[in-house]
């Protein structure tokens, strides 16, 4: 049945008319979003503190359809189906945010090729200066003075080019060469008026070379460029000691003037390889000048001096840079290189004035270690390099000072010290170790094992020495142990076997010098007893222990036994004679027969209390 056309056209107008109030209300929200864009007052503060997300206005019912019969007669085929679109739900639309800046675009950089080509014209030019100082002298080419002015001219100039080229695109690393090219001809330029013409006196120069140095570094400063001051510095470590013509003491003035006006410009940097470079520059001239006095066998208190300057610019100027640094190790280990030259003076002064210098470095290093906490950077990794440091320092100020005689009690006193007042420190602990083990090396070098064999004549000096490093090098094992917070047991047996070595060496040693060759026998009789006793008293000391501690000093115990029960049959049987053998034999065998009996009755008796004790 064909539908009249009044109600197509009653059902469009219903369309039309739903349409028209869908684009009313859309209109209104676009003018209302408008509104709150222009009253939103625009962000130029930083962003604040992050607000929780706005909650979404409720969703705005669509406007209501058009009522249609429940049966509604169907479209006729010329007319598809058309319902009124449903309205979606309101989002607020986010406003604008300010504006992002753009990322600068990144320097280009000048890369490797360029730099390369602008260090190798570093080395050539400042070669070239060079030749005009040194060679230019000795063939006689040019005037003094001309020689002079031309250097100092050119250094100039290439200052000035390096600071005009600075300022334009791409001309850093053309600026950091030609600037530390000229700052170098300028220093060697100064260096040739001392050393080759001797215009000015020593001092002038040297004041007036810090003045050349410290700029230029003041320039890297400037530019924050490390590679500057290296350029500085490097050449001049090569090449000034051919304007010097050698490694002299003025030399050295210049090579510790440089490093020291370089630790200024350090302040606020963390340059580690600057820092390489001036210690470079103080200790390497100085080291190869101690070998040339070593082997001319002359003394030199000026170069004395000179070590001593160099090891204080390298404890002062590693504590002032310390808390600015993140490479604390390297610094640390930098500072052990630049106290070398004092650790090896003995090369060209006497023995007593080595000894005070390496004492006095010891002493100002266990200073710091003291009183770490009070140096920003030095607690943790640098004070045990430091605390190292301190003890290799008095160990060579031992061994220059004295002789053998005295050195290896001494040594020992040390490890005892060290051993009881550091305890609590694992680098003191390895110190006294190394005290130790070089002091009982010491003893046997004046005391060997042969003598402890077969009789041997001692003097009163070396017998002394002997008795008191025996005792020392005993209590050093004992303090060393006892210093050790695990005590493991590799540690018991190398102390027990450092203590039999001890006893037996001041006994034997003893008994020589009361007795001679009786004596002797006199001394390896009571070194049995005494190994005997000690096994008694290790049992004891076993005993009191509960019986999970038990084993290592029983086992300390029984290898004494074992140790001094084949000394009794092996070395004792064949080597004493008369009442030695006899009295050696009637008493070891008294005091084995009265550990066995003492020890089972006090375990028992221990392990009776252990079971009537109430829980």
């Amino acid at each position: 049945m064909t539908e009249p056309h009044s109600a197509v056209i009653a059902r469009l107008s219903a369309d039309f008319a739903a349409i028209s109030r869908q684009l009313a209300k859309v209109s209104t929200d676009l003018t209302e979003l408008d509104r709150i864009l222009a009253q939103r007052p625009p962000e130029t503060a930083p962003a604040a503190a992050p607000q929780p997300a706005p909650v979404p206005p409720m969703p705005v019912q669509p406007p209501a359809v058009p009522y249609w019969p429940q049966d509604p007669p169907p479209y006729p085929a010329q007319y598809p189906p058309h319902y009124p679109p449903q309205r979606q739900a309101y989002r607020p639309v986010p406003a604008p945010g300010p504006a992002v800046p753009a990322t600068p675009p990144k320097e280009r950089s000048e890369g490797w090729i360029g730099k390369l080509l602008a260090v190798a014209g570093v080395a050539v030019t400042l070669i070239g200066v060079v030749l005009l100082l040194v060679l230019a002298a000795q063939a006689g080419i040019l005037r003094p003075e001309f020689r002079v002015a031309a250097g100092a001219v050119l250094a100039g100039a290439l200052v000035g080019a390096g600071w005009w080229l600075y300022g334009r695109p791409g001309g850093r690393v053309g600026a950091i060469a030609l600037a530390a090219t000229g700052v170098a001809a300028a220093y060697m330029d100064v260096i040739a008026v001392t050393s080759i013409y001797e215009w000015v006196s020593a001092p002038v120069a040297l004041v007036l070379s810090s003045v050349i140095a410290g700029g230029g570094l003041t320039l890297a400063r400037r530019w924050d460029s490390q590679q500057l001051g290296l350029l500085v510095l490097i050449p001049l470590i090569v090449l000034a000691p051919v304007v010097t013509d050698g490694i002299t003491l003025l030399l050295v003035g210049f090579m510790l003037a440089l490093s020291v006006v370089s630790v200024p410009v350090q302040l606020g940097r963390d340059w580690i390889w600057l820092h390489a470079a001036r210690i470079a520059a103080a200790v390497l001239p100085l080291l190869a000048a101690l070998a040339v006095r070593y082997f001319d066998s002359r003394e030199d208190l000026w170069l004395a001096g000179a070590c001593g300057i160099a090891a204080l610019v390298a404890i002062g100027s590693a504590l002032i840079l310390l808390p600015g640094t993140k490479n604390r190790v390297a610094m640390a280990l930098l500072t052990a290189a630049g106290v070398t030259p004092v650790l090896c003076v003995v090369l060209a002064v006497d023995h007593v004035i080595a000894a005070l210098m390496a004492a006095a470095l010891s002493a100002a290093l266990l200073a710091i270690v003291l009183v770490g906490e009070r140096f920003p950077g030095v607690p943790g990794v640098v004070r045990q390099v430091f605390a190292a440091l301190s003890a290799v320092a008095a160990l060579i100020a031992v061994n220059v000072a004295f002789s053998g005689l005295v050195a290896g009690p001494v040594l020992l006193a040390l490890a005892v010290a060290v051993a009881v007042g550091g305890r609590r420190d694992v680098i003191a602990r390895w110190a006294a170790v190394g005290f130790g083990v070089v002091g009982a090396a010491v003893h046997l070098s004046y005391a060997p094992l042969s003598d402890l064999i077969g009789y041997t004549d001692i003097g009163t000096a070396t017998g002394v020495s002997t008795l008191v490093s025996s005792v020392l090098l005993a209590g050093s094992a004992v303090a060393i142990v006892w210093s050790w917070p695990q005590r493991p047991r590799e540690l018991w047996i190398a102390a027990a076997a450092v203590l039999v070595y001890a006893v037996t060496s001041f006994t034997v040693t003893a008994g020589v010098l009361l007795g001679g060759d009786s004596g002797f026998f006199a001394g390896h009789m009571a070194a049995t007893i005494c190994w005997i006793a000690m096994a008694a008293a290790v049992f004891g000391y076993a005993a009191r222990l509960p019986r999970d501690e038990r084993p290592v000093p029983i086992g300390g115990g029984l290898g004494l036994v074992a140790a001094a029960v084949a000394k009794l049959f092996l070395f004792d049987l064949g080597t004493l004679d008369g009442i030695f053998r006899v009295a050696v034999f009637i008493v070891v065998g008294l005091v084995l027969l009265g550990m066995g009996a003492g020890y089972a009755r006090l375990l028992d008796k221990q392990d009776k209390e252990a079971v009537t004790k109430p829980s």
